[in-house]
């Protein structure tokens, strides 16, 4: 009998052999490469050939989870520092000060008055709930972010760095709720939340994103007046950066999400050859795109049919509530007085509000703060509902929002960035 990791590499194989060489029928198509991810992941998992099995005797390999999408997460985070190349200005960065300051906060309280109000939840657990479910995922968007360095198109722009700093910036709420299901006596904790999830943190993600990224840098140099480095080891040091800067910052208390994507913008800023973030980027692309197989795959193998039906009309009162009322209501509400874009006060068109309304992606972000409150405490019931919930929101915008992408942006780059830039240039 052939050995079952065999057939996992024949799979996977055969997966990327498919993806590869029918990649230009796929972006015509109206799947992406994540639906296509799942639905083989599906087809491995205990409902098609059985060939990946996360439960061991009824109990779930959470470690696995959390260690693979934590990965993934600072990958993708760190390209899209990477890909932003806009001053650091006020004004250059109005939309995502808007979306992370207000947009972000309207949809954790939404969807945990939502937990409280309709799924029966504590306000501790129905925090927890709005924290998963609220960021925006940087994986499963790369066709609605930013192309690369040279792209200013103020959507992809405010998608992009959205996605980069919202899967960071979630995780005080997280902690939140994981020392509520702990002690549901707030003041025993509430000022050490503040103090050190809040502000430390957040501040300390901010500094050693900025300090290890420019510590790389100069050592790059200094080591490349003594000696040329070999080209084909070069790009490794986007994923060195990665990896000390997440590792260092964690050391410290600090948000090692947030870390990675500040150091992706400051490397980014920091080489005089403009091409080596390119080059940088288009290595760190190909390893998230691996890592992106890897998440959804075995997002498919999860998904089991008897809890996401019990659990069906919750997740779909979250879904509907999510995608069509606090997500667009959270973006028109964010850009209120919001007339023109960076850098030549183009017209904000009111379209791009829907289009902003509408890409609020789930993925593995959520996966990954899920896991990471299952291994915090997170168990039992709530553990159960707050999962069901979570796998069945990811799956429905994986589909979603995988079918309407390329028709979406096909939409916006024939009807709105052609107005755009035909007005900058008359400008």
């Amino acid at each position: 009998m052939v050995d079952t990791y065999i057939l996992n590499l024949l799979v996977v194989g055969l997966l990327l052999l498919f993806v590869t060489l029918g990649s230009g029928l796929i972006s015509r198509s109206p799947f992406s490469y994540a639906i296509i991810y799942l639905i083989v992941g599906i087809t491995i998992g205990p409902y098609g050939f059985g060939l990946v099995e996360l439960r061991r005797e009824g109990i779930f390999n959470v470690e696995l989870l959390k260690r693979l999408t934590e990965f993934v997460v600072i990958v993708s985070v760190f390209g899209c520092g990477l890909k932003i190349s806009r001053p650091f200005k006020f004004a250059a960065w109005d939309t995502t000060l808007r979306f992370i300051g207000i947009l972000m906060p309207i949809s954790i309280f939404s969807i945990a008055a939502v937990g409280k109000f309709f799924l029966e939840m504590d306000w501790g657990s129905a925090v927890l709930l709005g924290a998963i479910l609220a960021p925006t995922d940087p994986v499963l968007a790369s066709a609605i972010q930013l192309k690369d360095t040279s792209d200013n198109d103020e959507l992809r722009f405010g998608l992009t760095s959205e996605g980069g700093l919202n899967d960071a910036l979630a995780f005080p709420f997280v902690y939140f709720g994981i020392y509520a299901l702990k002690d549901d006596n707030w003041g025993n904790w509430i000022k050490d939340w503040v103090g050190i999830d809040l502000i430390w943190a957040i501040s300390a993600g901010i500094i050693m994103g900025f300090l290890v990224a420019k510590a790389i840098v100069w050592l790059e140099n200094k080591i490349k007046e003594l000696h040329p480095v070999d080209d084909l080891m070069e790009d490794f040091i986007a994923l060195s950066a990665i990896l000390l800067t997440y590792s260092l910052t964690e050391v410290v208390n600090g948000y090692g999400f947030l870390a990675v994507f500040v150091a992706g913008l400051v490397m980014q800023r920091s080489y005089h050859n403009s091409e080596k973030p390119l080059a940088q980027l288009e290595f760190i692309e190909q390893v998230e795109k691996l890592l992106e197989i890897a998440t959804i795959l075995l997002l498919g193998t999860i998904l089991l049919y008897q809890p996401m039906v019990n659990f069906a009309s919750q997740s779909i009162l979250v879904i509907c509530l999510l995608f069509f009322l606090i997500r667009p209501l959270g973006v028109f509400i964010s850009t209120i007085g919001k007339k023109t874009i960076y850098p030549h006060h183009q017209k904000f068109y009111s379209q791009k509000r829907w289009i902003f309304g509408w890409f609020g992606i789930r993925g593995v972000g959520s996966l990954y703060y899920l896991a990471y409150a299952l291994d915090n405490g997170l168990k039992g019931d709530l553990g159960q509902q707050i999962s069901w919930i979570t796998y069945t929101t990811v799956v429905v915008s994986v589909m979603a929002h995988g079918i309407s992408a390329t028709p979406s942006m096909n939409w916006y780059n024939k009807n709105i960035a052609s107005k755009i830039e035909t007005s900058t240039s008359k400008s």
